[in-house]
């Protein structure tokens, strides 16, 4: 399944391929990837939220059943009640109607029941409750469950549609993590929604740490950072993978940070020993004509001829135009 979707996953999300080492000796290329148990941890938070998903749908599935139920039964009792009332109007002969009282009966009759009324309570309030929703619940129309189900069964399609899709994307995330460290350079890539490639300079690289946290502790991985001029010095956050990302660098969950660190700092030394620059810097050198004559005499001499030319062309310049002047006299 995962060799399935992998290649159609990548060309969706226009993934470019494997990158190029940055710049430095091709045979000091070093390439590192992220452990396997970085996957597992990835895994792990894949599966809490799945899960996480799986009750939410489950509660949802009974909320629904139990609001259906309640549904069918409220319009059930409400037909049975229509059905027994046109039952009894078909056996019953017309009842007579009774003269209406007089305004002085009504009044005492109303005073009576108030007086005989007792105080509201708790009770009345969930039976009005209660009968306010079963109205309710009778003036919605059927359709609207009907909905609700479709809705519900939606849901848990989309559910199981994404299940191989995220699975695939955190198993990527994990696979497409480069690290290239070079004699004079490195090159990180990671991402897949977001892809970032940064590229550091040893000429600019001022630290290198090994952080691990509780958990990279017990799976044996930690994350390696380094940090170039002008990032301010402070770690990053926790749970922050990119923090600063323009003047930092993490090697996430590699199982050899050490080493890495290590190699790292060796090569660092090396750069800085060797007094190389910047790569991408391009300075003009001016040196001294003595510090040229003691390093290179060959060129000096040269100098020196060239120098005696353009002597003897400048006299040659002055004598003709001498005698153009005299001509024209």
């Amino acid at each position: 399944m995962l060799n399935f979707i992998r290649p159609r996953l990548l060309r969706l999300m226009r993934v470019p391929h494997d990158p190029e080492p940055p710049f430095g000796a091709p045979g000091s290329i070093r390439v590192f990837r992220a452990g396997k148990n970085f996957f597992y941890v990835r895994l792990i938070s894949w599966a809490v939220a799945q899960v996480g998903a799986v009750i939410g749908i489950l509660v949802s599935v009974s909320f629904i059943a139990g609001l259906r139920s309640e549904f069918d039964s409220i319009h059930e009792a409400r037909a049975q009640r229509e059905r027994l009332a046109a039952h009894a109007a078909a056996q019953q002969p017309p009842a007579v109607i009774p003269a209406a009282p007089t305004a002085a009966a009504a009044d005492a009759n109303t005073a009576k029941d108030t007086a005989a009324t007792p105080a509201p309570k708790t009770g009345r309030s969930k039976k009005n409750r209660d009968a306010a929703k079963r109205a309710f619940v009778e003036r919605t129309p059927p359709w609207v469950m009907n909905l609700i189900a479709i809705g519900e069964l939606i849901g848990i399609a989309g559910f199981l549609f994404q299940l191989p899709l995220t699975f695939a994307a955190a198993r990527l995330d994990w696979e497409l993590r480069w690290y290239i460290v070079t004699d004079r350079s490195l090159r990180i890539r990671a991402g897949l929604w977001s892809l970032q490639e940064s590229t550091m300079s040893f000429a600019n690289l001022q630290q290198v740490e090994v952080t691990q946290g509780p958990l990279q502790r017990l799976l044996g991985i930690a994350d390696v950072r380094v940090q170039s001029a002008g990032g301010g010095g402070g770690g990053a956050g926790k749970g922050h993978e990119h923090h600063d990302s323009l003047h930092t660098g993490v090697f996430h969950g590699v199982d050899n940070a050490h080493e890495i660190r290590d190699l790292i700092l060796d090569r660092l030394r090396h750069f800085r020993q060797a007094g190389l620059g910047d790569p991408d810097d391009h300075h003009a050198v001016t040196t001294a004509p003595s510090a040229v004559a003691e390093t290179h005499p060959g060129a000096a001499s040269a100098a020196s001829d060239a120098l005696a030319a353009a002597q003897e062309l400048l006299d040659e310049a002055r004598a003709l135009r001498a005698a153009v002047q005299q001509g024209q006299l």
